[in-house]
């Protein structure tokens, strides 16, 4: 289906674009997404190349088009919109490796800044994260979803909404890393309890030991 590098991009620019428009529109499943004519003009793309891509992304499952009222987003939480933006984002193991730091340097600064602005309702929710996690791994499963709502407790107790947005999405795209490392034997019920130490030393608002309990735990995460 992809022909050229060209062609390459103007897909990886449509699975953008259309991620990008999710996300400052809210949109839910069922919500109407841009005209093809709106898609080129936002893309500098062909309305052909548009169109061709976004019948590429309905055998996907990703969106559907109804007749006579235009084209639509499916359920995408739950389907393929992140593995495959994370398909196309990660191929390139320098982006790999920039994406990765930069996961680090907002979550040290997320952690440093937590020490002082974290409330008693973050950590009664990290709490109930680091239940259901050890819960999970004493059944043999694997908490993703659990590692994932804990590190985003923590970037919302920062309390800094811009770093929470750009936290989110590299999550997301580095979700492939996050399975690999996590099913590495022994390695979940490890990183929960790394996890709890993080929690303590935010709620004793030590900065300095928060911020080397965590940089420890992305190491051992090959974050």
């Amino acid at each position: 289906m992809l022909d050229s590098s060209q062609d390459r991009k103007v897909y990886e620019g449509i699975l953008l674009q259309l991620h990008e428009i999710v996300q400052e529109r809210n949109l839910r499943p069922g919500d109407k997404l841009p005209s093809e004519r709106e898609l080129s003009e936002q893309l500098g793309a062909g309305r052909s190349s548009v169109r061709e891509a976004l019948r590429a992304l309905e055998l996907l499952g990703l969106i559907e088009t109804r007749r006579g009222e235009g084209t639509f987003l499916k359920s995408y939480r739950h389907n393929r919109l992140i593995d495959i933006l994370g398909f196309f984002i990660l191929r390139d193991a320098k982006t790999k490796k920039d994406l990765i730091e930069m996961r680090r340097i907002l979550e040290l600064d997320a952690v440093r800044l937590a020490c002082r602005r974290a409330t008693d309702k973050h950590f009664e929710e990290m709490e109930r994260i680091l239940a259901s996690a050890e819960e999970r791994v004493e059944r043999g499963e694997v908490p993703m979803e659990e590692d994932y709502q804990f590190h985003r407790v923590i970037c919302r107790s920062s309390r800094n909404s811009i770093l929470h947005r750009i936290w989110a999405p590299l999550v997301e795209y580095s979700n492939s890393v996050r399975i690999e490392s996590l099913s590495r034997e022994g390695r979940a019920r490890l990183a929960v309890a790394e996890h709890r130490e993080i929690m303590e030393a935010i709620r004793a608002g030590d900065a300095t030991a928060a911020v080397e309990k965590m940089r420890h735990h992305l190491e051992n995460s090959k974050l």
